[in-house]
Order: structure tokens, then sequence, then C-alpha cells
């Protein structure tokens, strides 16, 4: 049997546990924290591989294992691996309170409607864009990945940092910061958990299903969802395929390039993703803004003439959608296509841009395909007849970068 218990935030770990254990596994501080028995093995984990045959090997000779982890083994723990090593019925987990609910409790805030993402030994961005897109986020933290590389990523971004360093200990600290100061400072190697707040919206309605905020029913939502200027709007059968290209999710990080109206940026945040916008004009700028606080999203707004203000853009976006089509069209898709991770999708009402924008997508390594979208919508008509209303042809163009290209991390 392995008894996997947790420690820290949790209850003491009992000499009872420990008796007859013939090895002990656990982090420094937590075998230091508890008297094991003579006879026992201790092994300190670092790397997992030579820990588990360690395990293996006691098992296989019938002895106990008792391996010593933070707060809740099960929540991004230890118990996963043991699991798939030994099997779920060898183990005897004995959870203590996750550093995320203790976290929350020590700021008086329920976390049923929180999103949790783990930068230990992953890549930050994914975090970072979680952040960006949700009001209430926990982040597990690890070296590399802690409050300073987190605050430094999110300092555009409304939202207040709770550091938690050391719970459960006599050196606990929580501490709210900006992301700014955050940034600044060097937290050491204490820190649990990081909350990342957005504070006008932390307390939330009450939840009947736990995580983030309910995922849309539908999308590809009616113009008249949107605030715009005569009818410049993507309409609502192309931004229902553009969306099934862009296939945005949450941890991803998308950007609508000659955003409008912003419909298609604010239907992304509606799916999860964290998203910019970048328009040229001033009252573009505030419509996407009004757009997004209609539908109760974040959108990062960026006033600018594309392309050269995604220079200005730091993070590398997963997917871009490109809007309208003036003369600068082939060179904002070319920026476009040497930052996208994933995709790139375009929309063009003029046939004759077509050429240049393919060009541009298979000229940065994309497997380019398109379609041009014809609708017709019932109309009335007087006496109760119907008919149909053609909406003017638009080209839809989309590149993919290839699977093997995103892995070799081509998108820089």
């Amino acid at each position: 049997m392995i008894t996997v218990v947790g420690t820290g935030t949790g209850a003491p770990v009992g000499e009872d546990v420990l008796a007859g254990a013939g090895l002990v596994v656990g982090g420094r501080r937590h075998l230091d924290a508890v008297v094991l028995p003579e006879s026992a093995e201790r092994i300190v984990l670092g790397p997992l591989a030579p820990a588990l045959d360690a395990v293996e090997r006691q098992v296989g000779k019938g002895g106990r294992v008792v391996v010593l982890a933070s707060g809740d083994p099960g929540f991004f723990g230890i118990v996963r691996v043991l699991a798939e090593r030994f099997g779920p019925g060898l183990l005897d987990v004995r959870p203590g309170v996750s550093s995320v609910a203790a976290a929350f409790a020590r700021i008086g805030l329920p976390w049923d409607d929180a999103v949790v993402v783990s930068a230990h030994g992953r890549d930050l961005r994914t975090a970072v864009n979680v952040c960006r897109a949700q009001a209430k986020t926990a982040v597990l933290t690890g070296p590399g990945a802690g409050p300073a590389e987190l605050g430094a990523a999110l300092r555009d971004a409304p939202r207040v940092l709770v550091v938690a360093s050391g719970l459960g200990s006599r050196a606990e600290r929580v501490e709210r910061v900006t992301p700014g100061e955050a940034a600044a400072r060097d937290w050491g190697t204490a820190v649990n958990v990081v909350l990342c707040l957005d504070e006008a919206r932390a307390l939330g309605a009450a939840r009947t299903v736990a995580g983030p905020g309910e995922r849309p029913a539908g999308w590809a939502l009616e113009e008249a969802e949107f605030a715009h200027r005569d009818s410049m709007i993507t309409k609502f059968e192309v931004r229902a395929l553009a969306l099934a290209r862009l296939g945005p999710r949450p941890g991803d990080l998308l950007w609508d390039v000659g955003a409008g109206s912003g419909s298609v940026a604010v239907e992304c945040a509606r799916l999860g993703a964290a998203v910019t916008a970048v328009e040229k004009s001033a009252d573009g700028a505030e419509r996407v803004r009004a757009n997004a606080a209609a539908h109760g999203v974040d959108v990062r707004v960026v006033r600018g003439t594309a392309p050269d203000v995604l220079a200005d853009l730091a993070e590398a976006p997963d997917a871009v959608f490109v809007g309208g089509g003036g003369r600068e069209l082939p060179a904002v898709v070319t920026a476009c296509a040497r930052r996208a991770r994933r995709t790139v999708v375009v929309a063009m009402a003029a046939l004759d841009r077509v050429p240049a924008a393919r060009e541009a997508l298979t000229n940065a390594g994309f497997t380019c395909d398109g379609v041009l979208l014809q609708s017709s919508r019932l109309a009335p008509l007087p006496g109760d007849v119907t008919r149909l209303a053609a909406t003017n042809p638009v080209f839809l163009l989309w590149g993919v970068r290839p699977p093997a290209a995103v892995e070799e991390g081509v998108a820089q």
C-alpha cells in the first residue's frame, strides 16, 4: 500500500501514519517536519523516476510506502503519477487543504468560479492568457514562472495579484500587489500560489457548475447584438466559419486586426480566449470596448494602424483574424503570418485582394485554403410571403501552420 498524505496547509502528519513505513518519500521540508521510523528509508523528491523506482521495489517486497506532498496531492499533484504507475487501487490518499483553497480562504472569497492553471514546469503563456481572459484565476507557480514573471506579462492588464507564500507555516504571507509591483520583486522559493483577480468581478454570482463562466450556448451572434457603424460588421455567417477556423479556447491568445465593431474579438473572448483587438480609429476602438463590456468579456484594445502597430504587440498570438481589405492587406497578412503560432483567417470583400493574401500565407509556410461565402437570408414581404435577400459575398481565406512547424516553434 502507498499512503499519500497532504501536508503543509492541512493537518500535521500523525506518527500512526508513518508507523511501519519502509520508505518515506517527500520534499525536503516535508521530511524535515516529521519524525521518521528508524528503519525507514528516506528519499528526498527531485527527479521522479528514481523515487518511483524505489517505491516499486518497496511495494514489490510487500513494504509500506508513505509519500508526503503539499496540500491536496490529488489536485495537480503526485497522485496522478502514482496512479498511472501503480494503479489507483494501491493508493490510500489522505488530502490536506489545497493551496488554492487556502489562498482564497485567506482573502475571504469563494473559489467555485475560479479557473486554476498550473505554470509549474509548463509554459507560462497559457497561465498569462487565462489570467487576461478570466476574472478569477489561481496560478500554481514554479521556477521561472512565479509572481515576478506573471506580473511582468500582465503589466497592462486591469488585475490585482494576491501572492500566497508559506501557507500553513509560521512564515505565511498573503500580499495584494499590482502586476508591476509583483514584477519588481524577488519572491524567493516559498510561493505556493498566485491569485489573479478582476476585483470588480471577483465575488461573482452563485454557481451550479464549478469552474469558469458558462460557455456560450451558441456563437455567430446576430449583428444586432453589437454596436456597429453603417453595417460595417463581419456578418454572422462569415463569423461562424471564421470562429470554426480560428478555434479560440482557454489559454489561447487571439488577435482581431482591423477589428471594426470587435464582433470577432468579442466572440473569441466569449469562448474563453485572451483577445487583443487592433483598430485604427478612435471611435472604432471605443466601439470595441463598448461591445466587450456589453457582453461581459475582457478584450484588450490597441489603437493603431496595421501592420506597423503589430510590432508593439510583444506576445505571439495563437491565431489571428484579419478583417477589411485595404491596400495594406498583403503587408498586414504577412506580418500576422510571421507571428501566428497556429492559424490566420482573412475576410475580404474584394476578390482581387485574394491572390496577394494567399501568397502571403503560403510564403510564410502555411497550408492555405478558402471559400467564397454567399448567403441569402429569409426576408418578409407584404402579404405574408417571404423572399430571399442576398448578402454581399465575402471571400474567407485561412492558413494553417503545419503541426511539425508549430511543435518546432517556427512562429516568433
